[in-house]
């Protein structure tokens, strides 16, 4: 699926997290100098970016499907093969690289598993498939104080705490469906500091993502009780100091 909003709100919605996470993520996936590595979903590039310091632009390439998103990733990083593409439907030949990582993506595509087995695809034998997305279900995901306090205001609304992959387990069983064996799986998280409530609150009403649009459609009153909500869910010391954490796979093909 494309994804609502400007590479610029991302980065202050999402990106103040997702960069923290790329060199945890690429840890945890064993990149190293040398290698060949493919982003899916690269969205602006955050992940990009990281990789193209481990192993330099011209071993990596990047994918996705918002045009926005693919014309950052282009200009942040000139020297990077990026290409508009769904995970489900790679434009790369068969065993085209040595990894291919997935960051924040997998409870975004229309199909995971295919998802997923296209990432197998285009990976050399011996080579990792690594995924990670935010713990929305167990509350301690970046975005969870919001979606519990649309829950409290407007429980019909729903949010990403059903999506795939974001719950202990769920990247696992989804891997072993599109063919991998040997899947290991780990929390990872971030630590990111906000000065003030408000500055925490801000970036969510950019219009970015599932958040933006659900804002969008509620009224003001409404926005204004999810605001005050996550402000007593939030601890009432500033500045905000929040650990997010991810759910992270990977397996060898």
């Amino acid at each position: 699926m494309t994804f609502a909003g400007t590479d610029l709100a991302y980065d202050r919605f999402m990106g103040r997290y997702s960069s923290r996470l790329a060199p945890l993520f690429a840890d945890f996936a064993g990149i190293e100098a040398a290698m060949t590595v493919l982003d899916v979903g690269c969205g602006p590039g955050a992940l990009t970016t990281e990789l193209v310091k481990r192993v330099g632009a011209a071993n990596v390439a990047a994918v996705d499907p918002t045009d926005g998103f693919v014309a950052a990733a282009r200009e942040r990083q000139p020297g990077v093969d990026v290409r508009r593409a769904t995970a489900e439907d790679l434009p790369f030949e068969d065993e085209s690289f040595d990894a291919a990582l997935a960051q924040l993506v997998v409870h975004f595509m229309t199909d995971p598993v295919a998802g997923v087995r296209e990432m197998a695809r285009v990976t050399r034998s011996g080579g990792v498939v690594a995924a990670c997305v935010w713990d929305h279900t167990g509350g301690d995901g970046p975005i969870a104080v919001f979606w519990a306090a649309v829950d409290d205001v407007d429980p019909s609304a729903g949010g990403e705490t059903g999506q795939a992959g974001t719950k202990p387990g769920d990247l696992v069983r989804i891997f072993r469906d599109a063919g991998l064996d040997e899947v290991e799986e780990e929390p990872i998280s971030v630590t990111v500091e906000h000065a003030t409530f408000d500055e925490w609150w801000a970036p969510f009403t950019l219009g970015v993502g599932p958040i933006g649009v659900y804002l969008s459609s509620v009224d003001a009153d409404r926005q204004e009780a999810v605001r005050e909500s996550c402000r007593a869910r939030l601890p009432q010391t500033e500045p905000l100091r929040l650990t997010a954490r991810a759910w992270a796979a990977r397996a060898r093909v």
